[in-house]
């Protein structure tokens, strides 16, 4: 079971509107249901995917939509490198 939260009318969200989400959601969970974020705006979804809770509050199926994708960076070792 789950409750869905609307936020599509929150505007101007920061990091203390992602923690009270958060808090919810905890509180939610306590109760043994589980709170989902909905209709959130672009701006509080990339918040909520920074601050690591979109698993928890956008759910899966928005977290792989929110993923970046990987930028291909490689660690280059050099021959001075070598551990000692």
């Amino acid at each position: 079971m789950h409750v869905d939260c609307d936020v599509s009318h929150v505007s101007g969200a920061d990091l203390a509107t992602v923690g009270a989400l958060s808090r919810a959601h905890s509180n939610a969970r306590r109760l043994g249901t589980r709170l989902r974020v909905v209709n959130a705006s672009p701006e509080l979804r990339e918040l909520i995917v920074f601050a690591g809770l979109a698993g928890a509050l956008l759910g899966p199926e928005r977290q792989t939509e929110e993923r970046e994708q990987a930028v291909g960076v490689e660690e280059g070792v050099e021959a001075d490198d070598s551990p000692r």
